[in-house]
């Protein structure tokens, strides 16, 4: 299987696009002339009790624009359409088409496709309304941290052939934005797994092919096909360690930060079932509400950085101290911006007010405090590269000081973090949240001022890799030093990859964390590594 596509076929009337051509061990698009038609499946998104967004790609036979149709039916057959829409789309949007449809019964659900104006259909999706009123039951699959190139999707095969999924979720690193040979290196590519371009993207045309050859992977395809998907980007969609005014991998030479960081923004809206709208709340009936944030680009202060306390020949433990007193504490440093705080302390209030169970928050990275244990000196392998061992290092120092070991997560935005967790106190609700980012498997219960305030699940990588690609020990040496180090950990997990499954009920949230038995190779081969459960009220895990 290979995802190393010739660029000059995705070269269509000035724009880039997937054409229909036969890719091995990929979704045969057979049928449909000229490299043309419906490219990339399709998808379902932005759920609501009585609407739904619908998502496709087609490209006519002239390159041009196209009118599609969506198609709404009861049952697989579509002997009765019962709902539908119409959108005109072309290549200024990269030929992707998103229609929302309106009229729908809640809690129930639908097959749909796509028509176009020459009778070809696309494939057909499965989607699910959220519930309304009372609901004794949902579940939603979790994913992070997709990277093609380190294995193969069985983490969203897996998931879609389970039927029992209400919702998925995604919590960013949807796709990587690194050259080849980077991220993963040559050495630890699997199957050729190689995306288009072959460059580190950071122009439109750039991210719309990076996209293009993603979605051409068939379980991807499949999870998108099987349930809903509300999703949020992180920094890989954009750039590594990316923040409103720049990225740690926007270099010199790559133009305008702002020029990209747009490109990656209209990109995303482009290739996935998502609205315009940055942050948004979605009503599971009086189960529960589920809020999407927007951690990265729009309010994001730039993250502090350990590293360059540690050079000019000073005193790096003075400098540490300085920086834990100072700087760190910085009120005005914010992951969220504080209109989307506010937005988001406000939703939160009335979920609560109008007696709906649990309020479940998405953020892109990890609001646990995690320090570095001192044992983890001993951990790397002696040929890790020597930014490696530096980092581990600087961690291992800053956490004898208190400091937590990763500042671009919430661990940088100590302030930021204290005001969302006193909010959640202060409005007595049961808060859970979800994290992505590290590629792990954590489950934390968060605390402010000595008292819970939240639990918090946070997901390993679908594919990339975690602690066990940089350490030379059994990682269950690894979870239980990081549990003794860390007061807000319970349990982790640092070497196998999959996704969560959260379950809730009135009364319980239970989260599975999911191992995949394998990357390496295609199969759906999956197992429950931990269960976590909280009851209501609670705040803390059972």
């Amino acid at each position: 299987m290979t995802l190393l596509i010739d660029r000059r076929s995705l070269l269509l009337t000035g724009t880039l696009g997937l054409g229909a051509f036969a890719v091995p061990g990929f979704a045969q698009l057979a049928g449909v002339p000229g490299a043309r038609g419906f490219t990339h499946g399709v998808a379902s998104g932005e759920p609501g009790a009585h609407s739904m967004l619908l998502w496709t790609r087609y490209v006519p036979a002239d390159g041009d624009a196209v009118k599609l149709r969506a198609e709404i039916a009861e049952t697989p057959d579509f002997a009765r359409v019962i709902r539908g829409g119409e959108m005109i789309t072309g290549p200024w949007r990269d030929h992707s088409a998103k229609i929302t449809v309106a009229g729908l019964e809640p809690g129930r659900r639908y097959h749909y496709r796509f028509v176009a104006p020459d009778g070809s259909v696309s494939a057909t999706g499965r989607t699910r309304t959220l519930p309304e009123g009372a609901a004794e039951r949902f579940t939603a699959a979790v994913f992070s941290c997709s990277n093609i190139g380190f294995g193969y999707f069985n983490a969203y095969a897996h998931a879609a052939a389970r039927g029992d999924l209400d919702l998925t979720i995604h919590l960013g690193d949807y796709f990587y934005e690194y050259a080849p040979d980077n991220y993963p290196a040559a050495d630890q590519l699997v199957g050729n797994r190689v995306p288009q371009p072959m460059k580190e993207i950071v122009a439109l045309a750039d991210y719309r092919l990076r996209y293009a050859s993603y979605r051409a992977d068939p379980d991807l395809q499949a999870i998108h096909a099987a349930a809903p998907m509300v999703v949020q980007w992180d920094d890989h969609e954009s750039a590594n360690d990316s923040w409103e005014g720049g990225a740690q991998n926007h270099q010199d030479g790559e133009g305008d930060w702002l020029a990209r960081k747009a490109a990656a923004m209209q990109a995303f809206r482009e290739w996935l079932p998502v609205s315009d709208e940055p942050w948004a709340e979605y009503r599971i009936g009086t189960l529960a509400s589920l809020f999407r944030t927007e951690t990265r680009l729009l309010g994001r202060s730039k993250p502090p950085e350990l590293a360059p306390l540690f050079v000019g020949g000073g005193d790096p433990v003075a400098a540490l101290t300085a920086f834990r007193d100072g700087a760190w504490q910085d009120p005005a440093a914010t992951m969220m911006g504080s209109v989307q705080e506010a937005w988001l302390d406000g939703a939160m209030a009335r979920s609560v007010r109008d007696g709906v169970a649990w309020q479940v928050v998405g953020f892109g990275t990890i609001m646990g405090n995690t320090r570095a244990p001192e044992e983890a000196l001993g951990w790397i392998k002696a040929d890790a590269p020597e930014r490696t061992k530096a980092y581990v290092t600087a961690g291992v120092t800053a956490s004898k000081l208190g400091l937590p070991s990763n500042l671009d997560n919430w661990g940088g935005y100590p302030a930021a973090r204290a005001r969302f967790l006193k909010s959640a106190q202060a409005l007595g609700g049961s808060t859970i949240v979800l994290a992505g980012d590290s590629h792990n498997a954590w489950a934390y219960d968060l605390a402010q001022d000595g008292r819970p305030a939240a639990t918090e699940f946070a997901g390993q990588g679908v594919t990339s890799p975690g602690y066990e690609s940089a350490v030379a020990i059994d990682p269950k040496q690894v979870a239980a030093a990081l549990v003794r180090t860390n007061p807000e950990l319970k349990w982790c997990d640092t070497s196998r990859r999959g996704y969560m499954a959260l379950t809730l009920t009135p009364g319980e949230a239970r989260n599975d964390w999911v191992f995949v038995d394998t990357v390496r190779m295609r199969g759906t081969g999956a197992s429950v590594g931990h269960t976590a459960t909280v009851e209501r009220g609670r705040n803390v895990m059972a």
